[in-house]
C-alpha cells in the first residue's frame, strides 16, 4: 500500500546533531508533499518552538506538538487539544518536590507566560540554551503551584539523565499514575533528559492515530520516523515504522526498519526508500 502520511519527529530525527535541518531532508519532504503525501511533524516541542523548523521546510505541514497534547496547523489553528487537569498538575508538583528545580508548567497561551518556571538555572548549559531560545515565552513564579489558574498542557521536568530516569520511574509507580500519561526523552551524550506529564489520553501515537482517522487514512497508509523513547507509541501505531540509526538503545524491534542516522540524512533516506520506492 502506498504511503499517504508521514509522521516525523524533530530532535534527533529531522534535525542533525547540531540542531540544523539538512538540505537533503528538506528536499525529500518537499518532494513528498509535491507528490500528495501529507507530512506531519510530531514532536515534544511546544508549537512556538516547533514552528521555526516547520517554516524552514516551506511546504504544507501539520504539527502534533507537546507529545500529542495539541494538533495545530502552521497558521496556529488548533485541530485537537487535550489539556492536563490543573488538580492533577498540582498533585504532581506537590509529590515531586526534590525535582522542582527542573520543573516548569506549560500553557496553551498566545505568547507570554506560556512556560512558567520556579527556578531559572542559567548555569546549566542545556537549560540555558532552551531559556535563550524561548525567553519571550517564559515567566518565573514561586511557588510554582500558584500559576495553575487554568488547565495547563503539561508539567515538564528537565535535568541529568540518571536523575530524570528516577523521576520517570517514580511517577510510573505513583498510585495515581492513571490520572496522567508520561513522555520520557533522553539525550545521553548530552546528559540531558525530559519527563513530560500530560493528559492521560495523550501520546505521539494516539495523536497521530486521531489525525490519521480525521484525514480519512488508515494505519497502513502511515509511515513514522523517530529516535527516542517518546516516539515508541507513534512507531507502534504506524504501518511502516522507521527508527533512526542514532536511536536510543532498546527502541529497535522486529519489523521496525532502521534508516541512517540524523547526521547522515536518515529522514531523506527513509522517505526515498519507503515513500518513493527508491533503493
Amino acid at each position: 500500500m502506498a504511503i499517504r502520511l508521514i509522521g516525523i519527529d524533530i530532535d534527533g530525527t529531522l534535525l542533525d546533531s547540531q540542531w540544523q535541518l539538512p538540505d537533503a531532508n528538506r528536499k525529500a519532504i518537499a518532494e513528498a508533499t509535491a507528490r500528495g503525501i501529507e507530512v506531519v511533524l510530531v514532536t515534544g516541542r511546544r508549537f512556538d518552538f516547533a514552528l521555526p523548523i516547520a517554516r524552514q521546510l516551506d511546504c504544507p505541514l501539520t504539527l502534533i506538538v507537546n507529545n500529542g497534547a495539541l494538533i495545530k496547523s502552521q497558521d496556529g489553528a488548533t485541530h485537537l487539544r487535550h489539556l492536563l487537569p490543573r488538580e492533577t498538575a498540582r498533585s504532581v508538583l506537590q509529590s515531586t518536590l526534590p525535582f522542582r528545580d527542573g520543573a516548569a508548567v506549560v500553557f496553551d497561551r498566545p505568547r507570554e507566560n506560556q512556560v512558567i518556571w520556579e527556578v531559572l538555572d542559567w548555569d546549566d548549559p542545556p537549560r540555558r540554551a532552551y531559556l535563550q531560545h524561548n525567553l519571550e515565552f517564559i515567566a518565573q513564579v514561586s511557588p510554582l503551584e500558584t500559576c495553575l489558574t487554568e488547565d495547563p498542557i503539561q508539567v515538564m521536568f528537565t535535568g541529568p539523565v540518571d536523575r530524570l530516569r528516577k523521576l520517570d520511574a517514580q511517577l510510573r509507580a505513583w498510585p495515581e499514575s492513571g490520572a496522567f500519561a508520561l513522555a520520557y526523552t533522553e539525550y545521553e551524550s548530552r546528559n540531558f533528559a525530559l519527563v513530560d506529564v500530560i493528559n492521560a489520553v495523550c501520546s505521539k501515537g494516539t495523536a497521530l492515530e486521531e489525525w490519521t482517522r480525521l484525514r480519512g487514512f488508515s494505519r497502513g497508509d502511515v509511515m513514522a520516523i523517530g529516535d527516542n523513547h517518546n516516539d515508541r507509541e507513534m512507531l507502534e501505531y504506524a504501518g511502516v515504522p522507521v527508527v533512526m540509526g542514532n536511536s536510543v538503545p532498546g527502541l529497535l524491534r522486529d519489523g521496525w526498519h532502521v534508516t541512517l542516522s540524523n547526521d547522515e540524512n536518515g529522514v531523506a533516506a527513509a522517505i526515498e526508500h519507503f515513500a518513493f520506492g527508491q533503493t
